[in-house]
């Protein structure tokens, strides 16, 4: 009885929130590192401080993109998901959530770029990753023709847990004494779990689409389907670009970035297509999900113009190990996944809720100083690594300390900035929790403004 209680999509959407919002605090104390050398150094140092911010990011993301596909299918499906086996695969997260955290606070490291955690930890989300395919895929067998999401989402979840096994075969000694191989499955694999959580989320934005302009045709266009299969492609050769520097072969290397960029070309024209034919009623009815969309095709064509720069072998070979991939980082997770997320989150925690009430001025505020603060950001990124870059590659060098000294004005914007996205991002992630639970508990609001149905006007 109590399991029947349970929406399995908002517990993992909530979930990625609290992870998102923990996320940006640590982030911000991990930059103040640039700003104040040695700061938190005898308490929690930098060399802690950053992998809990890369892997609480990332697991906004996986958690939230899982809460999508659980949210979705459950709306499209004629079986519901098992919420007893959901609830199990959530257990486990929170096992490996507090391992993780517990392993990076005693330095307890041991794995490799971007999971640092002691490999133990690694056990849980693998059973949870395969938990949440057969739930899904016991539901999904029920839909007759798939809509292009459905596909998405299987390839996502199907892919990423077979990366995810492959990411940790450097614990067999022959791929771990191959100091090449090592690498190079290392990188690839950073590209491969890219491309999986990237169709799941993709695959979401197409659902939401549909959803807000009611318009069944856009899961099943061919335009939709083509998208499906070059992002098949990219997450399985998008990696080819993460190895410029290792000795493989070219052909890799321009076919992994040509993949990514018409992925991204088409991504953008769906959204721009399909923006025109949303009527005023549907965008004000769905008011925030549509405006993170749309903030998300912004940000693609950001990254387009970026990715395709870093993708000439001249100019990587510069910018490979410097910011400016943090930055291309960033403007992706933070430009790109998250504005998909908080679309999803704003449509799936708070529809049709008559308890669901914020300050829409207040947000739309909010809004938009996200998306100057993430510019900021974005652009002191790239400037601080174009500095370094420069100084790496020049024949009369100056000391390191001389240089870092030289970036002191960028890391400090840099600092600014992420304050900045602490606040409107945790603003918003406060906001989606609180009329969640305002829902679940109804407690009826103060005022009646409701957010689904008040038209914003800039």
């Amino acid at each position: 009885m109590m399991f029947k209680q349970i929406n399995t999509g908002k517990l993992f959407l909530i979930t990625a929130l609290i992870m998102l919002m923990f996320g940006l605090l640590v982030g911000v104390l991990a930059s103040l590192n640039y700003v104040l050398p040695g700061n938190l150094k005898d308490s929690l140092g930098f060399i802690s401080l950053r992998p809990m911010h890369v892997t609480s990011v990332m697991f906004w993301i996986i958690l939230g993109a899982s809460g999508c596909v659980y949210s979705g299918i459950e709306i499209v499906c004629k079986k519901k998901i098992s919420v007893v086996i959901a609830f199990i695969q959530w257990c486990l997260w929170l096992v490996a959530i507090v391992g993780i955290l517990y392993s990076y606070l005693t330095e307890d490291f041991g794995g490799r770029e971007y999971w640092e955690f002691n490999p133990i930890w690694a056990l849980p989300i693998a059973i949870a990753w395969l938990l949440f395919i057969v739930n899904f895929i016991r539901s999904a067998l029920t839909i007759k023709q798939w809509p292009v999401y459905v596909w998405m989402w299987m390839t996502g979840i199907v892919f990423f847990l077979f990366t995810f096994i492959e990411n940790y075969l450097w614990m067999i000694p022959y791929f771990r004494d191959h100091f090449v191989t090592d690498m190079t499955i290392q990188w690839k694999v950073n590209g491969s779990l890219v491309g999986s959580w990237n169709q799941i989320l993709y695959g979401t934005a197409f659902f939401l689409m549909e959803r807000i302009s009611k318009n069944t045709n856009i899961g099943r266009s061919k335009l939709v389907f083509a998208m499906y299969f070059l992002g098949l492609f990219n997450l399985m050769f998008n990696w080819g670009h993460h190895v410029y520097t290792l000795p493989t072969e070219a052909y890799i290397r321009y076919i992994g970035y040509a993949v990514t960029m018409t992925e991204w070309i088409i991504f953008a024209r769906i959204i721009y297509t399909w923006r025109q034919s949303v009527t005023d009623a549907q965008k004000h009815y769905h008011y925030f999900p549509y405006r993170f969309l749309m903030a998300a095709d912004i940000w693609v064509f950001l990254n387009i113009g970026q990715a395709l720069l870093m993708s000439i072998p001249a100019i990587n070979i510069y910018t490979h190990g410097t910011h400016v991939t943090v930055a291309h980082a960033m403007g992706t997770t933070i430009g790109i996944n998250s504005m998909i997320l908080l679309a999803a989150c704003f449509e799936f925690l708070t529809t049709k809720c008559e308890f669901f009430n914020f300050n829409i001025q207040r947000l739309n505020r909010v809004f938009w100083f996200s998306q100057i603060s993430l510019l900021i950001f974005w652009f002191s990124l790239n400037i601080a690594g174009i500095k370094k870059a420069i100084w790496q590659m020049s024949l009369q060098q100056v000391p390191f300390s001389k240089m870092m000294e030289g970036l002191h004005f960028w890391f400090v914007l840099f600092g600014i900035a992420g304050v900045g996205l602490l606040i409107s991002l945790t603003s918003l992630a406060l906001t989606l929790v609180k009329a969640h639970f305002r829902c679940v508990y109804k407690v009826k609001p103060e005022k009646n403004t409701y957010a689904h149905q008040t038209p914003i006007t800039n």
